[in-house]
């Protein structure tokens, strides 16, 4: 990601730099290599009726641009609260490009088939195995017209996969009768 800060009407204190490379080394880690250009511009308004900083965030991302904009007093609360500002609307981005390749996919495959391997009832969660040999987690929410108690291991199932945050996932199971 490139980095570049900006002061207007002021110096750039040391701690206000250190404060936005951590922030900026946090978005990578939650974000990998969404972000390919922000710019931070943190503003000495005290001029203006409302006195103070502005502290505004400008992300470039493939396809789209998000600006964020904060004024108060204190620049170190301002720049916290942007780039949390900015880590959810990254994760809203995402959110919604996974959502709209999923009804991609959804439109262009069926449903996958698969037995129940192993079941956690108390955890409310469980195991299928696909025909090729893969693990598919399934969570309980996603059972459709059966119950976990209703389903045992070797049952045969039909799912449809989506992206999990620690792999592939069923958006949906439903047990093959």
């Amino acid at each position: 990601m490139e980095l570049q800060v900006e002061g207007r009407n002021l110096d750039i204190r040391k701690s206000w730099q250190d404060k936005i490379e951590e922030e900026k080394e946090r978005l990578n880690r939650h974000h990998p290599g969404l972000v390919h250009h922000l710019r931070v511009a943190i503003e000495d308004t005290s001029g203006h009726k409302q006195g103070g900083h502005e502290v505004r965030l400008v992300a470039s991302v493939p396809n789209d641009t998000i600006v964020v904009k904060r004024k108060g007093d204190t620049v170190r609360p301002l720049l916290v609260d942007a780039f949390d500002t900015l880590g959810l609307q990254l994760k809203e981005l995402q959110r919604k490009r996974r959502q709209s390749g999923k009804a991609a996919d959804a439109e262009g495959s069926g449903p996958l088939g698969g037995t129940i391997k192993s079941l956690f009832p108390f955890e409310s969660y469980g195991f299928i195995m696909t025909a090729g040999g893969r693990e598919i987690y399934f969570h309980e929410n996603a059972l459709k017209d059966v119950t976990m108690a209703q389903l045992a291991e070797g049952d045969e199932v039909k799912f449809g996969e989506g992206e999990g945050d620690k792999g592939p996932t069923a958006n949906w199971v439903k047990i093959v009768k």
